[in-house]
């Protein structure tokens, strides 16, 4: 173990982390703003990695929220198998951090509401609105009207919250690499990277 690792307590360490998370939903040009989310696929799928959009960080209560298409396939593979893993990137950082988390979903009630009343008035909101599931297949003969928003259906926003079980964070560096991992309950375990 390294001079800076003895120098690194538990509680700064998670601090940092929680301070680039929290602020990724903010700043659009922040590296962690759009990290990897990989989730079991249905039957023999096998895994499934896409990028989504973080939406919020909670450092207290170890919670991670991001918006999605109800009807899309990872709504399935989470209900399915609620374990889940984003993989943030920061190349400013040189940092890796891998969060593992228990998914739950919402599809409606008063956080689905809210955050509905904020992305109506961005132009993601069509995402949201479209008469055809995420992944469909379009044909040359559609009629484009058919992909576009129609109020009358209602949205189809929901919301994944990510409850974190432990994170794994990786730091690049020139004098050698740093490797913890952390829990919700304070357990602090420096990792050969």
């Amino acid at each position: 173990m390294t001079q800076d690792h003895l120098e690194m307590s538990s509680d700064s360490l998670v601090a940092r982390l929680w301070q680039e998370l929290t602020r990724a939903p903010h700043d659009r040009h922040h590296e962690w703003r759009t990290p990897v989310l990989a989730t079991q696929g249905l039957e023999t799928s096998g895994p499934q990695a896409r990028t989504v959009v973080l939406r919020h960080a909670d450092a207290l209560l170890w919670t991670l929220r991001v918006y999605t298409d109800a009807r899309s396939p990872k709504c399935l593979e989470l209900v399915a198998q609620p374990l889940a893993q984003l993989t943030f990137w920061s190349k400013r950082l040189s940092w890796q951090l891998r969060v593992s988390a228990l998914a739950t979903l919402e599809l409606e009630g008063e956080q689905v509401n809210a955050a509905w009343e904020r992305m109506r008035q961005s132009h993601a909101a069509a995402d949201y609105l479209s008469a055809l599931p995420p992944g469909h297949v379009q044909s040359c003969t559609q009629d484009t009207e058919e992909f576009t928003a129609n109020p009358m259906r209602g949205h189809h926003l929901a919301i994944l919250n990510f409850h974190v079980t432990s994170m794994d964070w990786l730091a690049l560096g020139k004098n050698g690499h740093r490797r913890a991992r952390l829990t919700p309950t304070g357990m602090l375990d420096w990792l050969v990277p």
